[in-house]
């Protein structure tokens, strides 16, 4: 961290010295107040829910502006690396700090594929669960159990055990999500194929069977590689935060990257794209593109209740630069599968004019999101509602690890433990039962 040459003063209307606080500047974005000393000088802890404003950790990570709309990965803009890379290369990215040559990069990808197999008593493990279990109940399972098949790099404290975790979690991740899947409906397993890219093998351990040979659409193929991509990381969001402070006690990594899969369940984090697509499933139940009209109109009443899921994002105050990518590959896959007559997907497209086009969305710059158009895309390609979060958890584990590395390393770090504002009763005895 930079020292800037100025400093904030506390001041009080009490009567009580002002403090003077030290200001640090990071590469771009705003500079930080260093209030560590804070509650030692004054007695006093600062109070805001949420975190909204407070920096709990240095990153040279990711980097995001939400007035520009812009999106770092290592310094790098998401447009760059969607178009020029693949997921294996922002992976070795976002864990190494730089892309990849060509050397590294055929290394880095053979190490990844070479360990995309699970220990065969995992569906031991999985049988435990009902046939209907919510995909991500199994997940956080199934992640949280890979610390008692890999016990041997569990010690987070050791960057040894730390890569081979890395390694671990990223190569088999896309077979835990397929075996999940492939669990619910009941089909045999498809082991993973080393000769496949990372994307494609994903695929065909989802669709394929072992009746028949299993063919990787291209397009389908690129589609998935660049949904990985665009939600591989996204700065200290409340997943990237519950890794950080679970892995601040010294838990394993399997164990940390479990609470990440736990936290992202949540309907206001990775269930986003799935709460998008209900959207449209209840708009065509209910009559479909002839009533979308009623349908914005109970959007712009206040009153209504009905909220208009996956426009605008919290982070970006203008348009989300993931959401632009996410629109050309949903048109290439909607020509390729020839579905763009598809009541639901057309129906998508007429709700996307309207937010792009309709002054009442422009103004508050409700445009659509990544999560519009990546559950649009997973849809097509066959995967279920259900799993959209599953791909999620699969995407970001390469984030959650980067950041879960890069606190373990940082000499400042310290076990997590927020402060409070009781608000509820003072010290008092417990009376006597008859006076109760």
């Amino acid at each position: 961290m930079k020292l800037a040459d100025n400093k904030a003063t506390l001041s009080f209307t009490n009567g009580s010295p002002s403090v003077e606080l030290p200001v640090y500047q990071g590469t771009i974005g705003p500079d930080v107040i260093d209030i560590r000393k804070l509650y030692g000088q004054t007695g006093m802890f600062t109070y805001d829910p949420g975190f909204l404003s407070t920096a709990a950790c240095q990153s040279s990570i990711t980097y995001i502006d939400g007035d520009k709309g812009e999106l770092l990965y290592r310094g790098y803009p998401i447009e760059q690396l969607a178009t020029k890379c693949d997921y294996l290369d922002t992976c070795y990215l976002l864990l190494n700090g730089e892309l990849p040559n060509g050397g590294q990069r055929d290394d880095f990808h053979k190490l990844v594929l070479k360990h995309t197999m699970v220990h065969e008593q995992m569906q031991f493990f999985l049988r435990g669960f009902r046939r209907d279990a919510h995909p991500m109940a199994v997940l956080t399972g199934l992640v949280g159990a890979l610390s008692a098949f890999y016990h041997d790099s569990t010690d987070i404290n050791n960057p040894e055990h730390r890569h081979i975790a890395a390694i671990r979690l990223i190569s088999k991740m896309p077979t835990l999500v397929a075996m999940a899947y492939k669990y619910g409906k009941g089909e045999p397993y498809m082991y993973p194929k080393n000769e496949l890219s990372y994307a494609g093998n994903f695929l065909r351990m989802m669709f394929g069977t072992p009746c028949e040979e299993y063919e990787v659409n291209p397009v389908l193929e690129r589609a998935l590689d660049r949904i990985f991509i665009l939600h591989a990381d996204h700065e200290q969001n409340a997943s990237t935060s519950t890794v950080r402070l679970c892995g601040s006690s010294g838990t394993n990594p399997f164990a940390a990257i479990a609470a990440g899969v736990a936290c992202l369940w949540g309907p206001a984090h990775g269930g986003a794209n799935e709460a998008a697509l209900n959207m449209l499933e209840d708009i065509q139940a209910n009559g479909g593109i002839e009533k979308v009209g009623e349908f914005i109109n109970q959007v712009k009443d206040k009153n209504s209740g009905v909220r208009l899921m996956g426009f605008g994002h919290r982070v970006y105050k203008n348009y989300d630069p993931r959401a632009k990518l996410m629109q050309e590959t949903t048109n290439e896959v909607l020509e390729a599968l020839g579905l763009h007559n598809d009541p639901l997907f057309a129906l998508a497209k007429k709700l996307e004019q309207i937010a792009l086009e309709d002054d009442y969305f422009v103004q508050r710059k409700l445009y659509p999101n990544v999560d519009f158009y990546s559950g649009i895309v997973q849809r097509a390609i066959g995967i279920p509602t259900k799993l959209f979060t599953g791909i999620f958890a699969l995407a970001r584990t390469v984030g959650w690890i980067a950041q879960l590395n890069e606190m373990i390393a940082d000499p400042e770090y310290k076990i997590g433990r927020p402060r409070q504002l009781f608000v509820g009763s003072p010290r008092r005895d417990v009376p006597e039962l008859s006076q109760r």
